[in-house]
């Protein structure tokens, strides 16, 4: 207990001394830190301080020299407007004297007017006057006398006119027909093509009346997909063993025939597989088009063609006109041009290849509107033909002009293919609409007492009144007719047009 009492006192003065010594050092401590901040803050200032000189002097150097370059920018466009402005108003002057020349212009130009208008008026009354003259001194009136005089001019001119005309005709028919006989007898002979009997057909043949229901399919799903993805119309009626296919396009078909040919033969009818055989058919078809198109290229001997226009070519194999397979026709057309090019001395090449692409506008003029000897030329010329070709394609039908010999001799093979016997058959219809509409035409003229239609409709014969029509007036009659129906009907060949007018005297002896 003595000995705690002596350390306490102790313990206390040390802790004291403790305390105020920590005190001491401590206060000493932040003095120098204190002091160390208090330079470090200086320094930083007069760093800042002297950044910031050097900022106000850089700023004020790009201030200077911004502010002497807007002077300069002012300047130029004030010197700029002076110019303009100096410009505007030397045109201005000259729009100020410009107009004065065009106002004193149109005043000469009023009187001009006016005094053309009086003149105008002063010769109008004179020719007043000069034809009531006239007319006091013929005693007619100016209307009675053009038409008398138009009436004299035009029964003169008719009967000059139909006095060449006719001695014109019988020379030319007399040297003519001898010179056509031979060329033509000539191409066909060496020529010599078979009948045509190939005809597209529609009609589809089937083992059994039973195979109809499997072609309908279940609430008509089978012939309703056919339909849809061949784009034809299948015709299921009563005719027995068969069903007919039905399309404007006949490409399209004969790929639809050839692909329900192969169903029925198959015997598996259903979307799916339709799908695939009409798939397979159609690859098929445009192979048989090209090359149906080669082979026909080169039958007619026409080599150097577009595969484009071989291709389009092609497609008239499964084309015909009144039961004429085109591409047959074309390849006949072609080696008869051949021959009368070389009778008559003319460019064979251009003649075969104008005659085999002449009808090339029928494989698209169900797709394009437009007559086919245009849409044909319009094709050919973009496929690089030659323009002497394409002028034969176009104009062998007078549908533009023919600019070459070997353009009417197009003209004139494409009619001897399509008019020689056995080449070409129209329908019942097709045959008693023609022949009729060729008796209502002839019957329509003023002076015929009646027309029959000859010869399958290939020769009109016309009577006329004699007291009407004179023997003049029935060539002119002819020659009308025939126009008429080269401009108004289409028909295969040539139609020949005979006008006769007889006159009988009967008297009785007493």
């Amino acid at each position: 207990m003595n000995g705690l009492i002596f350390w306490l006192p102790i313990t206390l003065v040390a802790l004291v001394l403790g305390v105020g010594i920590g005190y001491y050092i401590k206060q000493v401590f932040y003095a120098r830190k204190l002091e160390k901040e208090k330079t470090s803050a200086n320094r930083i200032l007069e760093e800042a301080s002297k950044k910031a000189s050097e900022i106000e002097l850089k700023s004020r150097n790009e201030v200077l020299e911004i502010r002497q370059a807007a002077d300069v920018e002012i300047t130029r466009r004030r010197n700029e407007l002076s110019r303009e402005d100096d410009r505007l108003q030397k045109r201005r002057e000259e729009l100020d004297i410009r107009t004065d020349r065009l106002e004193k212009r149109e005043l000469n130009l009023n009187k001009r007017q006016s005094a053309v208008d009086k003149r105008a008026n002063e010769i109008e009354k004179l020719h007043s006057e000069q034809i009531e003259e006239l007319q006091r001194i013929s005693q007619m009136s100016l209307e009675e006398a053009r038409d008398l005089l138009l009436a004299e001019v035009e029964k003169d001119t008719r009967n000059d006119m139909a006095r060449i005309i006719r001695q014109i005709e019988a020379e030319a028919r007399e040297e003519g027909e001898k010179r056509a006989r031979e060329l033509i007898t000539t191409a066909i002979q060496r020529v010599a093509s078979e009948h045509v009997t190939e005809v597209t057909t529609s009609a589809v043949p089937l083992p059994s009346d039973e195979m109809k229901g499997r072609i309908i399919g279940r609430n008509g799903r089978n012939i309703h997909a056919f339909e849809q993805i061949a784009g034809v119309d299948v015709i299921v009626d009563d005719t027995p063993e068969a069903v007919t296919i039905s399309c404007f396009d006949p490409v399209r078909r004969e790929t639809a025939r050839r692909a329900l040919a192969k169903l029925v033969l198959d015997g598996r009818i259903h979307p799916a597989h339709i799908e695939k055989v009409l798939k397979n058919e159609q690859k098929e078809v445009e192979r048989i088009i090209v090359e149906a198109g080669e082979q026909a290229a080169y039958d007619a001997g026409v080599p150097g063609l577009h595969p484009e226009i071989l291709k389009m070519l092609g497609r008239l194999k499964f084309r015909t006109s009144y039961g004429q397979n085109q591409l047959a026709h074309a390849v006949e057309t072609a080696n008869l041009a051949a021959v009368i090019a070389a009778e008559l001395g003319a460019d064979v090449e251009v003649s075969k290849a104008g005659a085999l692409l002449h009808d090339l506008g029928k494989a698209m003029d169900h797709n394009v509107e437009g007559t086919h000897a245009l849409l044909g030329a319009d094709f050919a010329r973009r496929y690089g033909v030659n323009p002497k070709v394409v002028n034969a394609i176009a104009s062998h039908h007078h549908e533009s002009d023919q600019e070459s010999v070997e353009a009417a001799i197009v003209e004139a093979a494409d009619a001897i293919s399509g008019a020689r016997p056995g080449a070409r058959r129209e329908s019942l219809e097709q045959y008693i609409k023609r022949v009729r509409t060729l008796e209502d035409m002839a019957n329509s003229y003023k002076g015929v007492n009646q027309s029959y239609a000859l010869q399958a409709g290939r020769e009109v014969r016309i009577f006329v009144k004699p007291e009407e029509i004179d023997d003049l007036e029935s060539i002119r009659l002819a020659r009308d007719i025939a126009k008429q129906i080269e401009e108004t009907m289409q028909y295969p060949g040539q139609i020949k047009v005979t006008v006769i007018r007889e006159t009988r005297s009967i008297d009785y002896a007493k």
